[in-house]
């Protein structure tokens, strides 16, 4: 659930347009996004819609608010990441300390939404940079992964998001990206794969070279 008291809209600007530059954005409309509770508005209109053509009975107890349910989830939880005003929050600290070695987050949750089918993309992360003037508070490395996942989004696409944004909040390429994650389309329609899981990876700078990435994949238990 999005925190307004945890943002920092101008960093998200800043970060999106890096993002944008680099040709990796979520493709969006040109022009003013419509303001939230506009959103909402239109949403459940257009959703009451769909269940009225799919024959359901929106004077049922169960189903009269469904579209308001809907339209709520869509920008307040599920795809809150479209904004750039709600980037979260990424307090650095200078690297005063020195330190040179690996920092790793591993099992970082992942709640995704494909943008094909808009179905449930859910698995995990694990996120690593090698600090050179900045450190990032941890938990802001779960903050940035929520962030990016809560869109309509494609594997690849989200990898690449959350490499770029650390990078330049980081300011190095010391960056490392790998998310493991079961896809709904895959398993409850189409071929109905239950089992199935999709991996990617990112990674920059010292993790291309071997003995790096070697031993980054070695700590995470990859």
């Amino acid at each position: 659930m999005l925190n307004k008291s945890k943002t920092d809209p101008e960093l998200g600007k800043k970060v999106n347009d890096f993002l944008r530059n680099k040709g990796i954005d979520t493709p969006m409309k040109k022009g003013e996004t419509l303001n939230s509770e506009t959103q909402k508005e239109l949403i459940e209109d257009k959703f009451r819609e769909i269940m009225e053509i799919m024959g359901l009975d929106l004077t049922d107890d169960s189903l009269e608010d469904t579209p308001r349910r809907v339209s709520k989830m869509f920008i307040d939880e599920i795809f809150y990441g479209l904004k750039d005003e709600h980037f979260p929050k990424a307090t650095v600290i200078e690297n005063k300390m020195g330190y040179d070695e690996m920092v790793i987050e591993k099992n970082i949750n992942v709640q995704s939404n494909c943008e094909h089918h808009f179905v449930v993309i859910d698995g995990t992360a694990a996120v690593a940079y090698i600090p050179n003037k900045k450190v990032l508070g941890l938990s802001k490395l779960n903050r940035i992964v929520e962030y990016f996942a809560k869109r309509p989004q494609v594997q690849e696409r989200l990898t690449e998001q959350v490499y770029y944004a650390l990078s330049f909040i980081l300011d190095t390429e010391d960056v490392a990206v790998i998310i493991d994650a079961t896809h709904y389309c895959v398993k409850s329609r189409g071929v109905e794969d239950t089992n199935s899981r999709t991996i990617t990876s990112k990674v920059g700078g010292c993790f291309k070279e071997h003995a790096v990435k070697s031993e980054f994949l070695r700590l995470i238990g990859a």
